[in-house]
């Protein structure tokens, strides 16, 4: 597996190890390469309607773009994803008995799907071009199928964000959650990082994974580090964008309604490396 770089941006790696390029997606060709990505559809077993299943296209030009779009007063973006989170499987843990006209347990709860990729432990890159218009945000994480299975998290996993952008003026930030979303939900952060511009308007987001921690990377810059709540459990990529508003209720934000369309969250390649 090698990357052509008479036609792609080498990687920003960490320096003082050596480093074996075991997935990527640089998005040539002209469509979504679904043997590598699904659309998430779902929170916590409800369907998010503004998690579009579509608005992910390819521009010819090697680059993904994740698009914002407005239909009948609503705003939609796409959620990409590698692999699938028990907690966002929808259904029901209950049947019933048509004779007996009772509840009847049933497993699973609904459908199990093999996931497209998960890894443990290594080098996850995406160099990117933030989206420019208020009202919706972008990220680029990994999470685990189980987290919040156990109180362990290098058992059931870590949901690690390698990168969130939440506002338009040029800063980002590190997050990491862990003991699921409940009342035992635990998290740790980096607190807002600024941007340095660059001359075409992308930026670089890394992540070294290791048994011993996590270090985040900007631009070829070590950002943040932790050594808590380490993930020993192979995990799965999301580059995901949502739409400001829909958690709160059916309403799309006052900021999102300022937005001027169309609007895009561009990707132009993302890679994971082991370190050899």
């Amino acid at each position: 597996m090698a990357i052509d770089e008479s036609k792609h941006v080498k990687s920003m790696l960490p320096e003082g190890k050596k480093w074996k390029l075991v997935w990527h997606d640089e998005f040539d060709g002209d469509t979504l390469d679904r043997t590598k990505w699904d659309f998430r559809l779902h929170l916590l077993q409800q369907r998010h309607e503004t998690f579009a299943p579509d608005g992910a296209v390819l521009d010819g030009n090697s680059n993904l773009l994740l698009t914002l779009y407005e239909k009948d007063g609503h705003f939609y973006s796409p959620h990409l994803q590698t692999g699938y989170n028990y907690l966002d499987r929808p259904g029901s843990s209950f049947c019933f008995d048509s004779e007996a006209d009772k509840p009847k347990m049933v497993w699973p709860v609904s459908e199990i799907r093999e996931p497209k990729f998960m890894h443990k432990y290594g080098y996850y890159e995406i160099r990117c071009k933030l989206q420019n218009q208020p009202g919706w945000w972008s990220a680029f994480w990994l999470q685990s199928p189980v987290i919040g299975s156990s109180l362990n998290p290098a058992e059931a996993g870590v949901e690690v964000d390698i990168m969130e952008n939440f506002t338009r003026d040029g800063i980002i930030s590190h997050n990491n959650h862990w003991d699921g979303y409940g009342a035992d939900h635990k998290s740790c952060g980096s607190g807002p990082r600024e941007l340095e511009e660059t001359p075409d308007g992308f930026h670089t987001f890394g992540l070294e994974w290791n048994k011993d921690g996590y270090i985040y990377y900007v631009d070829g810059k070590e950002s943040w580090r932790t050594s808590e709540a380490v993930s020993h459990r192979e995990q799965f990529i999301l580059i995901s964008t949502e739409c400001e508003g829909y958690r709160e209720g059916d309403e799309p934000s006052e900021n999102l309604k300022k937005a001027v369309l169309p609007d895009y969250f561009i990707v132009d390649y993302v890679r994971v490396y082991d370190e050899v």
